[in-house]
């Protein structure tokens, strides 16, 4: 996995350089401590994932997360911050975020994440999704029982296989009733699946 971090920070920028590469899949392609200098390094050297901070001077995460999902669509970007707000964490998602994790998280717990997001599971910390809303529970009662399983095995960050072993289905199943998941409750991808149903309070 190729790695770029940005951060306006250098020293945030230099203990993540280190300490993911640590990880034998992982390598940190660069570093950049701004949505600027971010930009121009995926010119130079397309990483598979950006860790990115959000308030950064010259430009910021959310407007750098923007331009790149435009000219790479197929970068993952991940937020990496220490504001858990709920606009922070709509504006990222919007900007075409994959992840919202914490600073404050062990970066063994960070890389691991990271992994589960090639893999295709939700990179949200558990911190993140309690601080969003709860939202009118109407849109999920239209999902059957097999689709509010998956849904629930989304929001815990489960992969598309994962949730194939533990409900003893095709891989196929999954994709095809996570389409129609999406579809009924009008979202993008499988990180908004998992804000939408903690939003809902699913497991109170």
């Amino acid at each position: 996995m190729r790695i770029l971090i940005v951060d306006d920070d250098p020293l945030v920028c230099k203990s993540l350089e280190v300490l993911l590469s640590r990880e034998q899949d992982m390598e940190v392609m660069g570093t950049a401590l701004n949505g600027a200098e971010a930009i121009a390094k995926c010119h130079d050297v397309v990483p598979d994932v950006v860790l990115m901070d959000i308030q950064m001077p010259v430009m910021d995460g959310i407007q750098a997360a923007r331009q790149i999902k435009q000219n790479w669509p197929h970068v993952r970007i991940v937020m990496l911050t220490t504001f858990k707000d709920e606009q922070n964490i709509r504006l990222a998602i919007l900007a075409g975020a994959e992840g919202y994790l914490l600073k404050s998280q062990e970066v063994s717990a960070m890389a691991q994440q990271l992994r589960g997001l090639t893999a295709g599971a939700s990179v949200v910390a558990s911190d993140v999704l309690k601080q969003l809303v709860e939202p009118k529970k109407e849109a999920l009662e239209l999902l059957t029982t097999r689709e509010q399983e998956i849904a629930e095995l989304v929001a815990e960050g489960l992969s598309n296989r994962e949730i194939a072993q533990q409900l003893f289905i095709s891989e196929g199943t999954v994709r095809n009733t996570l389409s129609i998941i999406l579809d009924k409750l009008q979202l993008r991808d499988r990180t908004q699946l998992a804000i939408y149903y903690w939003r809902k309070g699913a497991k109170s």
